[in-house]
């Protein structure tokens, strides 16, 4: 087991935390071989079931103490196991949610429990278990290193002539055939799969095109590659991503959703993590793997499976003509070899590959000039490397290079087997851009050639020759392209960055002026990262000289903006060296004093937090930065009144405000007081990051009564008012509706009429500004006041014309604020005229899960207040089926806002009649078995209702519904509670079903609750009590007479 679990199955890349079991065909078929061999080991191997593990196997598990019987001690939180080992230890022991389990015994029992969640239970065992077997039999058996043979194990174990040597040798050779079993079972399920290929993918993207346009009839609005530039191999994704199988990424805008960004690979199609906000590619991969593009698109789009269907045929026809008469013969493609490269050889299959990638694209370059794209192997036209493999890394023997040549040879060479070894926490790159080259012909302007002599100076001149070039090229406008992309493509980055290595401060900070100014281009930035510039960058931090610490901060934020970047910052210690520059006031006792502060130190700390900055939108970073005592440093600079080192200060603690320790330790460090003072700053760029500082904080209850207690709701409210800056009216917008979740909060905007002002926003407005509006509405409308005020200032009617939208946060949101508007009878007659509820209905065809949910929920209110309800839902054409189908969902929102609807739509005898018809009754009985309180309730009052229809109170006890409603009763939820009592009482007017509850213990808990202060639920549990009775009575009347 331990091979497979090693060789395997496929973990997702470290990210944000453990890494986890990714979702895949593979992964699945070894988790239910692995499930098998647990589920019947103790009908197998009955003594070795008994077997004690050295140490247990721990996870946290979704299973409710609820669901375990005999044999188990239950709790309302614990479940010890009555079955223990020689010192009284339990076997299992369960205190919600850790799990231990200490016997194969007790695992098969608990898999026995779960059952339909074991594939769940027993990826979160796999997952908190990286090493099951050593923990199982002791590290002196682990059988996961490859050169344990069933041989050793055996000399081992039999040197101990007892009978539990025995048992652990018979265990070992088990897990080691379960081993083998599962290595072969995979090799199978491999070799069914077919990679794809540049030409495959390429093919059905063009044909894709052709059948896409504008018109209800194409299958597509639009796909497009992301990026314009391909390799000779046909593939489109970076070289470090094309090692990994990747072929290319493409935009799909299908008609009904919105648009996808969608990876292409060898193993198959899926969705990746989309664009960022500074337009890079998460290559992160979201759901399952796909044989193809059009199975993922049909997947995923209604309508363009519907077309798709239509025009089938015509597409068949199509895709089979290029594949026997495809344009060009496909290249074997770099990626594969470099993946497949034999690690035994002397001089590697890999670093030959790696060396001619490099030399194919050199062969292919107008000029001779630095190819960014080659990073390795391809910058040495001019000299001769020799490369062997040494040690495990790739040495290079006798360089005819200088010194620092060489050095920015190896750490490039480095880079690729960083890359290739997915050493980095942060593997998944962002997307490179299409390199635009000069063309050789082409119309330069005079500063091109100008700059590329100054280069050859650089290169070769004196000290002196050196730095009159340098002087020379700042002289230049290196804002423009043409003057940035002259000095990379005549190889001039490289000379730069040697000069960062020299001990000459000069041609230090000359080099650095340069590449500060030419770092803000995106491929500029890339090439610095692969000529291994970022490290001597991080070093110069050290440095006494102030100039060169703040030019080197400046670079590298404009450096760090995508993540292989950041990674490289963090790898080679630079966040704890940038967070000691924040450190420019510590001798000074008031460091709000601007008159204590030397501008130099203010500069560099300006510099430091301006890296920080762009370093920060790694969750890694951000961690590195909390660790190395950031936060205090970014307390006291945010008391200064400089707002050039405010901005970037603010900016920062708005990027680390996202997690929550973040935002702990900002509460602690009683930061809000000076965000929201900075909200009256003139500064435009200033207040849109305190509000969006704000916005982040503002989930913590806490923080946002500390917003209103500082004064920050009048500023807020004002700002509303400025419309012309759009980021900072999202940030603005965003805040107050995070503040809006308190009600004391809500009470102050009223008071400074900021509802009327959010009204008006709700038109003519960016989705990004409108998400955050009508959020902040939905939470303002849960007050009566608030919604006449709604009313009052037409908000209705925008309100529900943004319901034909297709952003699903914008749609949560405005289902949200249409649902509290609803309450009010004079509300929803607008919203019924409107045909608001009809477009609330259509939403729950909605792809996405929140936004079902959140229709759901609207919709309950809506029911309850129409004026004829039941009428009005009988009139949407499917609307009844389409509910009861929602019952199929996984998503726990999803049941629990539909039962929520169920039970106002079963209020209607006739309604309830249909949706009896549509199989309401057995669809809820399957949910009974749930351990969400939510849910709990809201089922319970569906049965409760449910129940007034035929014979439905005989079909759920049929249905095994009524033993799981028992258990509700040892919930901690009062509302769960009254639900289901309500519902037992109903259900108690069967007999059979008042037999299960009490066999199940329900009078006993009702007794208790007969006590209770809710009177409803008084009421309920002495009906159900009463009936129970009476058939007692009944049944006692008719045995004796």
């Amino acid at each position: 087991m331990g091979v497979a679990l090693a060789r395997l199955v496929q973990w997702t890349a470290a990210g944000y935390g453990t890494r986890a079991l990714e979702i895949t065909p593979l992964n699945e078929a070894i988790l239910k071989e692995i499930i098998m061999f647990a589920e019947s080991f103790i009908y197998k191997h009955p003594q070795e079931a008994k077997y004690v593990f050295v140490e247990p196997l721990e996870w946290k598990t979704d299973l409710h103490p609820s669901t375990f019987g005999s044999g188990y001690v239950v709790s309302a939180t614990t479940v010890t196991s009555e079955e223990s080992d020689e010192n009284g230890q339990p076997l299992l022991f369960l205190s919600v949610p850790q799990i231990e389990v200490r016997s194969f015994g007790q695992l098969s029992c608990l898999l026995l429990i779960a059952k339909d969640t074991k594939l769940k239970e027993t990826q979160a065992c796999i997952e908190a278990n990286r090493n099951p077997v050593a923990k199982i039999l002791g590290l002196d058996y682990n059988t996961m290193k490859e050169d344990s043979s069933v041989l050793n194990i055996l000399d081992k174990l039999t040197k101990d002539d007892d009978t539990e040597s025995e048992i652990k040798l018979q265990i070992a050779m088990l897990l080691k055939q379960l081993d083998v079993h599962l290595l072969n079972h995979s090799l199978k399920h491999i070799s069914l799969e077919i990679p794809l290929n540049p030409a495959a993918v390429k093919n059905e993207i063009e044909l894709l095109k052709r059948f896409s346009g504008k018109g209800e009839q194409t299958i597509l609005e639009s796909i497009k590659y992301t990026s314009d530039y391909e390799y000779s191999n046909g593939c489109r994704a970076p070289p470090w991503r094309q090692i990994l199988g990747e072929i290319c990424y493409v935009l799909v805008k299908p008609h009904d959703v919105e648009t996808l960004c969608i990876t292409c690979s060898e193993e198959g199609v899926f969705l990746n993590g989309g664009k960022t906000d500074d337009e890079e590619i998460n290559y992160e991969r979201k759901g399952v793997i796909y044989k193809d593009l059009v199975t993922c698109l049909k997947e995923k789009s209604a309508k363009f499976s519907e077309n798709m269907s239509k025009q089938q045929s015509r597409f068949n026809e199509e895709l089979q003509k290029e594949k026997n008469h495809p344009n060009e013969t496909p290249k074997k493609e770099a990626a594969s070899t470099l993946r497949k490269a034999n690690p035994g050889s002397d001089k590697s299959t890999l670093e030959k590959n790696q060396i001619n990638f490099g030399k194919n694209h050199m062969i292919k370059r107008l000029k001779p000039s630095l190819n960014w794209k080659t990073t390795v192997g391809s910058k040495e036209h001019r000299t001769s490397i020799h490369e062997e493999k040494h040690g495990g890394r790739l040495e290079k023997s006798a360089p005819s290079v200088s010194p620092g040549k060489a050095q920015l040879v190896r750490k490039s060479a480095d880079k690729v087997e960083e890359v290739v070894s997915e050493s980095s926490s942060e593997t998944e790159e962002d997307e490179e851009p299409p390199d635009h080259r000069q063309e050789a012909n082409a119309d330069l302007p005079s500063e091109y050639w100008q700059i590329q002599k100054l280069v050859k100076y650089l290169k070769g001149g004196n000290q002196t020759a050196t730095v009159i070039a340098l002087c020379s090229m700042k002289d230049f406008n290196l804002a423009q392209e043409t003057c940035q992309l002259a000095i990379r493509d005549v190889g001039g980055l490289e000379v730069l960055i040697n000069l960062l290595d020299t001990d000459e401060v000069k041609c230090k900070i000359g080099s650095l002026k340069i590449l500060k100014e030419i770092s803000h281009n995106p491929q500029i930035r890339r090439n610095i990262v692969d000529l291994g510039g970022l490290p001597i960058m991080v070093n110069i931090l050290d440095s006494p000289h102030k100039s060169l610490k703040c030019l080197a901060a400046e670079t590298i934020a404009n450096v760090a903006k995508f993540r292989r970047a950041r990674w490289a910052v963090r790898h080679h210690g630079g966040i704890t060296k940038l967070v000691a520059l924040l450190d420019c006031a510590h001798n000074s006792a008031e460091p709000a004093q601007s008159s204590l502060y030397d501008a130099r130190d203010v500069e560099v700390a300006r510099c430091g937090a301006l890296a920080l900055w762009s370093c920060s939108k790694s969750y890694a970073n951000k961690e590195a930065i909390r660790k190395a005592g950031g936060i205090p440093l970014l307390a006291r600079l945010l008391k200064t009144s400089h707002e050039n080192m405010l901005i970037p200060v603010v900016g920062t603690l708005q990027e680390c405000a996202s997690e929550e320790n973040y935002r702990a330790a900002i509460k602690a460090e009683r930061i809000i007081e000076n965000l929201v003072k900075n909200l009256n700053s003139e500064n435009e760029q200033l207040q849109e990051h305190c509000a969006m500082a704000i916005y982040q904080c503002a989930e913590d209850e806490d923080t946002r009564d500390l917003v209103r207690m500082h004064g920050g709701l009048k500023p807020l409210a004002s700002l509303l008012n400025k419309t012309d800056n759009k980021e900072r009216l999202a940030a603005v917008t965003g805040a107050i509706w995070k503040c809006s979740i308190s009600k004391e909060n809500v009470t102050k905007f009223r008071e400074y009429k900021a509802i009327e002002t959010l009204v008006g926003l709700l038109t003519d407005q960016p989705e990004e500004v409108l998400v955050n509006v009508v959020g902040a509405l939905g939470e303002c409308c849960q007050e009566y006041e608030n919604r006449v005020i709604v009313r009052k200032c037409s908000g209705i009617q925008p309100l529900v014309n943004l319901l034909v939208g297709i952003n699903h946060a914008l749609l949560v949101n405005v289902t949200k604020a249409v649902g509290a508007c609803a309450v009010d009878p004079e509300n929803m007659a607008i919203i019924d005229r409107l045909d608001g509820v009809r477009l609330l209905w259509s939403l729950l065809k909605n792809p996405h899960p929140d936004v079902k949910a959140s229709a759901a929920w609207a919709l309950c209110p809506c029911i309850q207040n129409a004026k004829d309800a039941g009428e009005m839902v009988r009139s949407f054409v499917g609307g009844l089926e389409l509910v009861v189908n929602l019952l199929k969902s996984d998503n726990k929102e999803v049941l629990a806002s539909v039962c929520a609807a169920i039970t106002n739509i079963a209020k209607d005898q006739e309604n309830l009649a249909v949706i009896t018809d549509h199989g309401v009754v057995p669809l809820l009985s399957k949910l009974a078995n749930t351990n969400n309180d939510k849910l709990r309730r809201h089922l319970a009052e569906a049965i409760s209702c449910c129940c007034m229809w035929g014979r439905n109170r005989v079909a759920f006890g049929e249905n095994k519904a009524v033993a799981p409603l028992v258990r509700y009763l040892k919930s901690n939820d009062a509302n769960v509670h009254r639900a289901t009592a309500q519902a037992l009482y109903q259900l108690s007017e069967d007999a059979d079903n008042c037999i299960t509850m009490h066999e199940n213990g329900a009078v006993k808990l009702l007794l208790h609750m007969v006590g209770s202060p809710d009177q409803d639920l008084q009421e309920a549990a002495a009906g159900c009590i009463s009936n129970i009775r009476r058939l007692a009575l009944a049944t006692e009347k008719a045995r004796y007479t």
